[in-house]
């Protein structure tokens, strides 16, 4: 049996899946298994690719149809055999001593923690440059954080999931097509504590065919969130007013500005002190498409100071 089951979802990725594999591959730490699921490809190649790498450790299985990633998932989770469990997205990149850091951290730690992650770098799929540092630093209570910022753990491929969380907790919801891995860290988080190594571990790439911009998925996922959350969500006025703020921008991006109005002043009245807020209401009165040209010329400018 291997030490950590990692999973690997991939759909249509062709062209990202052997890096994130061998990325797996090259760590430090190689008692792992891999098991690929792939989610109903189209151009069913992604069986090709694992046979490519000709490992015993790696295992491949397919959806038929596509279900979306926190079926996927599932998928790996049901038949994995290790004690821990590792996510890594197909478009997303692991640093050489991600697993044996993390491991380390469990052995120190007490059975209570349920799930280890590290920091990223956010990084420009097209230039390689990288658009931010993403690093935790200390946290107090791991809810009560989750629930002020959706971000406090910057994306599923930097936690490491001790399995007994998924047998305590359930799977990952698969009515959510987006914010999966966020729902999933507020239900452990009310049954175990959570570790974390501030050092950026992982590439996050950032480009065009990134579930993130299908503002469609997003805003049913975040939608859904509230409702399944709520209770939770409004003992943080202040952070249930950020998700407004963060839903309100997506509506706009979406092109729907009148639903992003109600959302901002939804934020405002969950949280009137948030300058954010009015900023972006008043952004919304210029219409879908200045929104859009004044947040991309913002990333514009966030890439530029970068190079």
């Amino acid at each position: 049996m291997s030490e950590i089951s990692v999973v690997i979802p991939t759909y249509n990725r062709r062209e990202f899946l052997p890096l994130a594999i061998r990325s797996v591959l090259n760590q430090t730490f190689q008692d792992f298994e891999i098991i690929v699921v792939d989610d109903g490809s189209l151009d069913y190649s992604a069986k090709e690719i694992v046979g490519e790498f000709r490992d015993p450790r790696i295992r491949y299985i397919r959806h038929e149809v596509n279900k979306g990633l926190s079926a996927a998932r599932n998928t790996g989770i049901k038949v994995s055999k290790g004690r821990y469990i590792a996510f890594l997205d197909d478009d997303d990149e692991w640093l050489p001593e991600k697993l044996e850091l993390q491991l380390d951290l469990f052995k120190k730690s007490s059975s209570d923690v349920g799930v280890v992650y590290t920091g990223c770098l956010k990084v420009d799929r097209s230039s390689g440059k990288v658009i931010q540092h993403m690093i935790p630093t200390k946290r107090g209570n791991i809810l009560k954080d989750l629930l002020l910022r959706d971000c406090v753990i910057a994306g599923g491929s930097t936690a490491l999931v001790r399995k007994e969380c998924f047998n305590k907790v359930g799977l990952f919801d698969e009515n959510l097509l987006a914010w999966e891995a966020y729902d999933m860290w507020i239900r452990i988080s009310q049954v175990f504590l959570f570790e974390y190594i501030d050092l950026p571990l992982v590439k996050y790439y950032h480009h065009r065919n990134k579930m993130s911009t299908n503002f469609n998925l997003l805003i049913k996922g975040i939608e859904l969130m509230f409702k399944k959350h709520d209770r939770l969500f409004y003992q943080s006025k202040k952070g249930f007013s950020y998700h407004y703020l963060r839903l309100g921008v997506i509506y706009c991006l979406s092109g729907d500005v009148k639903r992003g109005r109600y959302a901002f002043i939804k934020a405002i009245k969950l949280y009137p002190f948030g300058v954010r807020h009015y900023f972006n209401l008043v952004l919304s009165l210029l219409g879908a498409g200045n929104f859009k040209k004044v947040k991309e010329a913002k990333d514009q400018l966030v890439l530029s100071l970068k190079s």
